[in-house]
């Protein structure tokens, strides 16, 4: 009988991260596009894609030049409220696919746009398909181009799903394009700005108090900048802190053009290991951060989950905020079973697969995007309750959190609000 192919994590660990399997790597098979991935495997992404993110800076517009068929993934996007306005599109026919004629008319379609509106935008980000990817098209030749015909910076946005698994996928580079508007300014001692996401970090989230308590009087973060201006103001940080690693070129960007360092911290959901990191983070800024009632807090949401659900037994997807391998290793670090995790393997995530398989050496890993994940049974699996879409449509019998809301959860604040909606659902 045929069966979805998996690992157990104890087998992954003895591979080692220069052996995953091909299975676990999607430039090596066909994908399986199930509705398990479609919300973020597909182009018409939900959350942050590409074409969302790309527009992250206050009062910026985006041309999107493609095919029909990649266009129209845009149309759930462009109705939201708050992208009035901010979509347009450049349509590619045939013809333009074989002769590449398109690039001569991106310039004048720019220049159209930004004439036609009220207000100047900030930034015109123009955002091109894999069919460019193949024609090898010099976008960066064709952005400047138009920053002449329009008179205002125009950026390249890539929604190359061909380059996914290459050195700079899509949503690395689109964070780098975010920020090389910013030019060299006076630094400021009291400003840090926050990389990583696209939206802001929970209210609550207990960085914002500890930096404060460090003297950091301005936190930026792009998606809290009102407009153009604020956003401008991002150059005169003293320091960065990257909280997602796919801001690290990013980073290195600001690094190199503006002089501003960087710190990279991670999402971490084991409070140990956010206590660790903080305390390193106060070591560097010659300070000692008082994290105790945030820990307390946190722990204590963990525990009023257990006694609601004694007997969690979880399966993690990767279609979340967080990242499974880590989450799933919290999750048996408080004493809880995790059967199932679904999840992209890269080199990334075996900074927990030894701890995995020490602790549950038996919890199978799935590749959502493998094709024999056809055949996936829930039936044996062990599991009552799932954290992610991914997961939540293979178990859809079992209480399960989405958990990949806009606002970001991190930190102490980010465990107490995960166990605080665990207990909700389970409830």
């Amino acid at each position: 009988m045929s069966r979805a192919y998996y690992c157990t994590v104890e087998e992954l660990n003895e591979r080692g991260k220069d052996n995953i399997p091909d299975q676990f790597r999607s430039n090596m098979h066909l994908i399986y596009s199930s509705p398990a991935t479609l919300a973020f495997n597909s182009p018409g992404a939900e959350g942050f894609g590409v074409k969302r993110a790309g527009l992250a800076v206050p009062d910026s517009i985006m041309l999107i030049v493609a095919p029909g068929c990649c266009g129209r993934n845009t149309s759930l996007i462009s109705s939201m409220r708050e992208y009035d306005n901010r979509f347009f599109y450049l349509m590619m026919d045939e013809t333009d696919i074989v002769t590449g004629r398109h690039l001569k008319k991106i310039p004048k379609a720019v220049a159209e746009i930004c004439d036609g509106l009220d207000r100047k935008p900030s930034v015109v980000m123009i955002c091109i398909t894999c069919v460019d990817a193949l024609l090898g098209t010099d976008m960066e030749r064709v952005c400047r181009k138009a920053e002449e015909k329009a008179g205002l910076p125009v950026r390249p946005c890539y929604m190359y799903a061909l380059t996914r698994e290459g050195r700079k996928p899509p949503m690395v580079h689109v964070r780098q394009s975010l920020y090389s508007l910013l030019e060299p300014a006076k630094k400021k001692g009291n400003v840090v700005n926050l990389l990583g996401f696209f939206s802001p970090l929970v209210d609550d989230c207990e960085l914002y108090d500890l930096l404060h308590s460090a003297g950091i009087k301005t936190i930026h973060e792009i998606s809290r900048c009102r407009n153009f201006e604020e956003y401008k103001t991002m150059s005169e940080a003293n320091f960065n802190l990257v909280l997602h690693q796919e801001s690290r070129f990013a980073a290195e960007d600001f690094n190199d053009r503006l002089k501003i360092p960087f710190i990279e911290l991670r999402r971490l959901y084991q409070t140990d290991k956010i206590q660790n990191q903080y305390q390193a983070l106060g070591s560097v800024l010659g300070i000692s951060f008082d994290t105790d009632t945030y820990r307390k807090a946190a722990e204590l949401a963990v525990e009023d989950f257990r006694k609601v659900y004694p007997d969690a037994s979880f399966a993690v997807g990767e279609c979340m905020n967080g990242d499974p391998f880590e989450l799933a290793l919290a999750l048996l670090k408080y004493g809880f079973k995790v059967p199932e995790i679904y999840g992209t393997i890269t080199a990334e995530n075996f900074v927990y697969m030894k701890q995995l398989a020490l602790l549950s050496p038996e919890t199978r890993v799935f590749s959502n995007m493998e094709p024999t994940m056809i055949y996936y049974d829930p039936a044996q699996s062990g599991v009552n309750i799932t954290i992610g879409k991914d997961a939540l449509y293979y178990h859809q019998d079992c209480p399960g959190l989405m958990w990949n809301q806009d606002e970001q959860p991190y930190g102490f604040a980010g465990v107490r609000r995960l166990f605080e909606a665990l207990k909700e659902v389970a409830g």
